[in-house]
């Protein structure tokens, strides 16, 4: 009889994402990056159709998008329904770890937009100091 061992059953070592071999380097990546975070904010507010999503997450491409999508399902954090309907229909929603980390997410976004005056002075300041127009 054979048995097959999980992932985190195999791993004798905690995560670490300062580690360039740690896998959660990788999600964070997923996440953290410009249409990740979006996508996970976006879809925060509810399911999703792929074209619904796209108009949302003004800017990216259809071929970012998808890339995006099948990253952040691929990390358990976005759940991809597909219904045999004529045409075919394609929902995306969070998973309630993908909801954990949209919160997380989004208090970070809605922070940033709370105090971009802030940031935008500092911005002036920079660039005054620097000589920049």
């Amino acid at each position: 009889m054979t048995t097959v061992q999980s992932a985190s059953e195999d791993r004798d070592f905690p995560f670490n994402v300062f580690a360039k071999s740690c896998p959660s380097r990788v999600t964070l990546e997923h996440v953290t990056g410009r249409w990740g975070a979006l996508t996970l904010g976006a879809l925060y507010e509810g399911s999703l159709r792929f074209n619904e999503l796209r108009r949302r997450v003004d800017g990216v491409s259809e071929k970012m998008l998808s890339q995006t999508l099948h990253a952040l399902e691929r990390d358990g954090l976005v759940h991809r329904e597909a219904q045999l309907t004529n045409p075919p229909r394609v929902d995306y929603e969070l998973t309630p770890l993908g909801r954990e980390v949209a919160e997380h997410l989004l208090a970070l976004i809605h922070l940033l937009e709370d105090r971009m005056d802030t940031v935008l002075e500092a911005r002036e300041r920079y660039d005054t100091a620097r000589g920049a127009r």
